[in-house]
């Protein structure tokens, strides 16, 4: 497109009148025409259309190259109005550059779709995709502007460990601006489809993590680009998320905020870790800033405690759910230890008993290696998940055990079977307190009761 202003005039006639220069831009009322400025040189009409394909069918493009700006118009007021919106609080960018996105003054774009071929191409080529039908008589242009989508499929393999909406979002979102996200499950495999504002932000996440692994050695990212261009999005839960409409319900009454707190507790974790993957981790944690009349580990440092785990990934799991919880009124503080093992005391030297074996313990509620029991292990949350239920044990028994061991019971909920249940307390410290006392609690006939955090809510 020529960048000269006679040509410009020529290509664009507007319904209400020019731009006036005198004013303010930002102080225009609503319109579905929006003006994009500051765009990077040499952008592509695909890079400038997919800002705004989140919010809603894009009916008509303009680029004024020359000026690095572009006018987009989409089908409704109310779309426009949410591009808006959002890009007020998320600054938008193309390319890893900032741009500016203004009503215009003008309520419709009509272009010479002569003298702006390409840009129609395009924008037609798009709508084919949205629509679903072949876009082959437009694949030139788009040859032309890689890469193809700013959606992406994405397959988990090895899942031997939990992955959340939230741990994409976040390992994703340093790539660029995640707009939806949607989870499912196909052939008993974990997929997403997630929706970046910009295809290149997509195509950059691609290079990068196809192939990574989340977690030390499983969790693999196998990433395409989707046909899709577009997500459409009806429930913000935990298992589809548009970012760019908060008000959409939760499809299932409860709260979008639900677990919130150690959901992106967890993702944060995961989000570091995939840099991590394969780097052959310490499965040792050293845990400090304990209290030093409740717990006595270290000879000489009383209040710090080696915890080894299994592998390198239950350590990172572990640091990345307990760092920061407090516990016995004291936050602890848990990191990787420079030790790689736990060494365990000739026979007869520990008279202080400050080191144990844990092995062969019966607290432990993982025991199979890859088990889909590894994706029920949450963070500290202030509802607790009771299994191992003994028969004939009631609502009011398990009530007053909990409320015996020093916190408040705010809600139960028996599971079908009455073998397992939830139970929330009044706080998360509260919770990490009755695990630590009623987990494997001796019920009487050989049932011990197993108690682990949950990431529901009653």
């Amino acid at each position: 497109l020529s960048s000269s202003t006679s040509f410009l005039t020529m290509m664009i006639s507007l319904t209400n009148g020019s731009d006036s220069k005198k004013q303010r831009l930002d102080e225009s009322p609503p319109s579905r025409v929006l003006h994009i400025r500051k765009l990077p040189n040499e952008v592509s009409e695909t890079e400038v259309i997919a800002l705004g394909l989140p919010f809603g069918k894009v009916t008509n493009i303009l680029m004024l190259k020359g000026k690095n700006q572009a006018f987009l118009e989409l089908g409704t007021e109310e779309a426009a109005i949410t591009m808006v919106n959002y890009y007020t609080a998320v600054t938008p960018q193309v390319r890893n550059t900032p741009v500016f996105i203004q009503y215009s003054n003008h309520k419709e774009l009509k272009t010479d779709s002569a003298l702006n071929q390409r840009a129609q191409a395009v924008l037609q080529a798009v709508s084919a995709v949205q629509d679903g039908s072949s876009p082959s008589s437009h694949q030139g242009v788009l040859d032309g502007a890689p890469p193809p989508s700013p959606v992406l499929r994405i397959i988990i393999d090895n899942m031997f460990y939990p992955v959340t909406l939230d741990v994409l979002q976040q390992i994703f979102s340093k790539f660029g601006t995640v707009m939806k996200i949607i989870t499912f499950t196909k052939n008993n495999q974990f997929q997403a489809l997630l929706q970046f504002s910009d295809p290149v932000n997509a195509q950059q996440a691609k290079l990068s993590l196809d192939g990574q692994n989340i977690y030390n050695s499983c969790c693999t990212l196998r990433i395409d680009f989707s046909k899709l261009v577009n997500l459409n999005v009806k429930y913000n839960n935990d298992k589809s998320r548009d970012y760019t409409r908060p008000d959409l319900p939760t499809g299932d009454g409860e709260s979008t905020n639900k677990d919130h707190s150690f959901a992106a507790a967890a993702a944060a974790a995961a989000a570091s870790r995939v840099a991590l993957s394969g780097s052959g981790v310490s499965g040792v944690l050293l845990a400090s800033n304990l209290n030093e009349e409740r717990v006595k580990i270290l000879y000489n440092k009383k209040d710090s405690a080696l915890i080894q785990l299994s592998d390198g990934n239950q350590a990172q799991l572990a640091m990345s759910h307990l760092n920061g919880q407090k516990v016995f009124g004291k936050v602890m503080r848990v990191t990787l230890s420079k030790h790689q093992t736990v060494a365990l005391p000739r026979e007869g030297l520990d008279d202080q008993l400050l080191t144990k074996d844990f092995s062969g313990s019966p607290l432990h509620r993982f025991k199979k290696p890859g088990s889909k029991n590894f994706q029920n292990i949450f963070p500290p949350s202030a509802t607790l998940h009771l299994s191992n239920i003994r028969d004939g044990v009631g609502e009011d028994d398990l009530r007053l055990l909990f409320s015996n061991s020093g916190g408040t019971v705010k809600a139960f909920k028996f599971f079908q079977d009455r073998k397992m249940a939830l139970i929330q307390m009044s706080s998360v410290e509260e919770a990490i307190q009755t695990l630590m006392d009623l987990h494997n609690y001796d019920m009487g006939g050989n049932h011990h009761l197993k108690v682990s955090f949950s990431k529901s809510t009653i």
